[in-house]
């Protein structure tokens, strides 16, 4: 039977604008529990930014976080999928560009991201990468 990236996306992603300082997606990533956000402009999909994007980008670079917006930190070089396309083809995305997640966009609105996690939840829930995405963070 065919899946679809639909079946398991997580709809309706967190997104921020680009002007939305970096200690404010920190804080957003950690109130929400998120490893991820989408940024967007004007509800156009332009980035996305990753809790490791962050500290790389940002932090390790000792750039003011408060001043600092996420458009510096976030990648812009995106693969992108459609929610009627076959998981299949996100699967082989995610490879092919090793990447962990890929936003997924009807008109280039974002509608949902598609995760590794979300895969192996879905093709393997008894795997050690399915164990980890369904575990909370111990605080």
């Amino acid at each position: 039977m065919t899946q679809y990236v639909r079946d398991i996306m997580t709809a309706a992603p967190v997104t921020v604008g680009p002007h939305t300082s970096v200690a404010q997606v920190a804080r957003i990533m950690r109130d929400r529990d998120l490893g991820a956000v989408l940024v967007t402009d004007e509800g156009r999909l332009r980035g996305l930014v990753t809790d490791r994007d962050l500290v790389v980008r940002s932090v390790a670079e000792g750039v003011d976080l408060e001043e600092t917006t996420v458009a510096r930190a976030c990648s812009d070089d995106l693969v992108t999928v459609r929610p009627d396309d076959e998981l299949d083809l996100a699967v082989r995305l995610m490879r092919e560009h090793a990447v962990r997640r890929v936003p997924v966009v009807e008109d280039e609105h974002p509608v949902g991201v598609v995760s590794l996690g979300d895969v192996a939840m879905e093709r393997d829930p008894e795997s050690a990468l399915g164990d980890i995405s369904v575990a909370r963070p111990h605080t």
